[in-house]
């Protein structure tokens, strides 16, 4: 009996030991594999849009972070040679070394070939100058018998002629004719469309982009790409003679669109 007691507790020894032993080797383990893959020590990307390459380089360092540039894109509103874009995008959580991949607006400006767009209407002349690179500017209206007839397109308030080479997304003001017995012309409503899509539909309607304001909201520039109307002035539907100014307010605040 004594033998039997003796060797119920050996046994029961071996079986804690052994326990104890695979614990000990699931916490040796856990331990390891947060050395290896940085369980839990995850960093915040910062945002690098509309930062210097140089500038970028210094904070993805001090952050141990990696920075790679993977294309390039050439944005007319952005100075030459700063981050237009990243992935993965500002504010995500990465671990220690990750590579950032960034876009950066190109250091030489992309230039494109005046068309000319006399005589043709404003809807024709819009659509011939965004398919070459360039927008609508400033409309200005002359008494003719013909009503949003393109008489002359200008550059920078000097006529510019066909073949000529500017900037892509360079701004070409139109002349055009105006017949004073059908002078006005309606507001359309802008409110939830961004910036560019206001902008064409003033310029369709033979209006002019006025004052242009971001609120608070707005702190970069990817923000004013995501940025809706929420006022205007004039009112929607108010009947205004054409070229008369409309002027926008944006937001990416979704509480000021309800």
């Amino acid at each position: 009996m004594a033998y039997n007691s003796r060797k119920d507790k050996s046994l029961l020894r071996n079986f804690i030991g052994g326990i104890v032993f695979v614990i000990a080797m699931v916490l040796v383990l856990q331990l390891l594999l947060a050395l290896f893959t940085r369980h839990n020590k995850e960093l915040t990307v910062p945002d690098f849009t509309a930062l210097d390459l140089q500038t970028v380089h210094r904070v993805a360092n001090n952050l141990h972070l990696r920075v790679e540039v993977a294309d390039s894109v050439y944005v007319k509103h952005l100075p030459l040679g700063v981050v237009f874009s990243q992935n993965p995008p500002a504010g995500s959580r990465v671990k220690k070394n990750r590579r950032i991949f960034i876009t950066i607006n190109s250091t030489v400006p992309r230039m494109v070939t005046v068309p000319s767009v006399i005589g043709y209407s404003l809807r024709q002349a819009a659509a011939e100058l965004s398919s070459s690179g360039l927008t609508v500017g400033k409309l200005t209206y002359v008494s003719d018998i013909a009503t949003n007839n393109v008489l002359r397109q200008q550059y920078k308030g000097r006529d510019i002629a066909a073949g000529k080479k500017l900037e892509t997304e360079s701004k070409i003001d139109l002349v055009l004719g105006l017949d004073y017995e059908e002078n006005s012309t309606d507001v359309p409503n802008l409110k939830g469309f961004t910036y560019s899509v206001a902008a064409s539909n003033i310029i369709e309607n033979s209006l002019n982009v006025g004052r242009v304001r971001y609120d608070e909201s707005v702190k970069n520039y990817a923000d004013s790409l995501h940025a809706v109307v929420y006022t205007q002035s004039p009112d929607a539907a108010t009947s205004v003679p054409m070229g008369r100014n409309v002027d926008i307010w944006l937001t990416v605040n979704p509480e000021k669109n309800k």
